[in-house]
């Protein structure tokens, strides 16, 4: 029966693949929790008379944004330790913190409140980097998200585990509980915290595990300059070239922050085919400095976005993210045309389900695809008028126009924004008056 289908119908669908493609005028038909096709308007009703149908107008859809580096349960420390030095809010506000509230209750709660933060912004998968992973996913599911968790490792004692090889141990049993659980909305990272925090011979065996699993290596790398100049020291190369020599340099490699990469590591990662997740939020508040996002795009590197904790940032806002990423790459390359729209705005998507190898799955709206898909509102005044319904997402929206968000096919958040002044409606008048004067160029 065609009462299995639902069809969305925007006012334009980006779709993502192929880049740079806007359709207006079309459908996205869903079926159950795939994506069955992307059809012109009037198709989709023939071809679906007794559907479902959502008029979604005014609005944009286009897949749900993947953050690709969060450490969820840290929205229980939000705001704690501002205006510091990165290694002095680490050292003395975040793992004091840390030590005295761990628990794997601590971690569910905290990432069931994120998951609920970034679901409604539009973040439908993210990937997190934290202790008690299992937890963290029971809390991020429980909140409806597609979650990517870690089996993580950081070199002192915590709540988690005492020592390495308790880490050790625990990051197998993570990978094998994620296996056996069965979820297909839950997936495992091998995570190492950073290279600063973790020995050669326990990177060794996380490369091990990479491979032995087919996983992704979730890691901060390159995040501040001392980071670099301590790892010549220390070890004699910089951070990179130290990952490199022990086998983490590859299609799996995920490097978090990637601040002060230069030309031949960019070289290298693209090389590889690893993927590099820009922080923007974070590396600003932290004055990390900026990374070469332009020089990554153009080597070949695959790029994605993420929020970082709502400790270091403080909004799980990845849209708003991707704004700010936009802008300082040109800022930064001194090129207006380069981090286009399109480029930015597949970094939040498909070059976070890239990084996580899930791009099969998630990313872009093709047929086959898991329904995994956010609509926002284009129509209010803070969007009016719209020439460039992409650009205006990026430039001009933010999560607040977010209205509806799908995981899997299931309408998890859904709401309405109306501009209201002395108890009246405004929004139809504050679109005419858009279309109007758009009318007259």
């Amino acid at each position: 029966m065609d009462t299995l289908y639902t069809v969305l119908e925007p006012d334009w669908l980006l779709p993502i693949v192929p880049k740079n493609v806007l359709h207006t005028g079309y459908s996205l038909v869903m079926r159950g929790d795939r994506i069955e096709a992307l059809l012109p308007r009037e198709e989709a009703r023939a071809r679906h008379p007794e559907a479902r149908f959502v008029p979604l107008p005014g609005h944009i859809l286009l897949p749900g944004f993947v953050n690709l580096h969060s450490h969820a349960a840290m929205n229980l420390v939000r705001g704690l330790g501002a205006d510091l030095p990165l290694m002095d809010w680490l050292t003395t506000k975040i793992w004091p913190a840390e030590g005295k509230l761990m628990s794997p209750e601590f971690v569910e709660e905290g990432s069931w409140l994120a998951g609920l933060e970034m679901l409604s912004g539009g973040v439908t998968t993210t990937s997190d980097h934290y202790f008690f992973p299992l937890s963290a996913a029971k809390g991020l599911r429980r909140a409806g998200l597609r979650a990517a968790v870690s089996a993580f490792i950081i070199g002192f004692p915590s709540a988690y585990a005492k020592n390495d090889a308790e880490y050790l141990e625990k990051m197998e049993e993570t990978i094998l509980a994620v296996c056996d659980a069965g979820d297909p909305l839950v997936t495992a990272t091998v995570a190492p915290h950073a290279p600063y925090t973790v020995s050669d011979e326990s990177l060794r065996r996380c490369a091990e595990i990479s491979e032995r699993y087919n996983l992704p290596v979730h890691m901060h790398v390159h995040e501040t300059a001392v980071e670099v100049s301590d790892s010549v020291r220390d070890h004699g190369v910089r951070p990179l070239a130290r990952l490199d020599r022990l086998g983490l340099v590859n299609d799996r490699l995920i490097a978090v922050h990637g601040v002060h990469f230069n030309d031949e590591e960019i070289a290298l990662l693209a090389e590889r085919g690893a993927s590099m997740c820009h922080c923007p939020a974070s590396n600003l508040k932290l004055a990390s400095g900026f990374a070469p996002v332009v020089k990554l795009l153009k080597s070949g590197v695959n790029v994605g976005i993420g929020t970082d904790g709502a400790a270091s940032n403080d909004k799980l806002d990845l849209l708003g993210d991707t704004r700010i990423a936009g802008m300082l790459a040109k800022a930064v390359a001194g090129d207006t045309t380069s981090a286009t729209v399109a480029d930015m705005l597949e970094a939040a998507t498909l070059g976070g389900a890239r990084a996580l190898h899930l791009d099969h799955e998630i990313g872009s709206l093709e047929a086959g695809k898991a329904a995994d898909l956010v609509a926002v509102d284009l129509s209010s005044v803070e969007s009016l008028p719209t020439f460039d319904p992409a650009a205006q997402l990026l430039y001009a929206s933010g999560r607040e126009h977010v209205t509806h968000v799908w995981v899997a096919g299931r309408l998890l958040v859904e709401k309405k924004a109306t501009i209201r002044y002395d108890g009246a409606d405004l929004s139809e008048a504050v679109r005419d008056a858009a279309k109007r004067w758009a009318s007259r160029l």
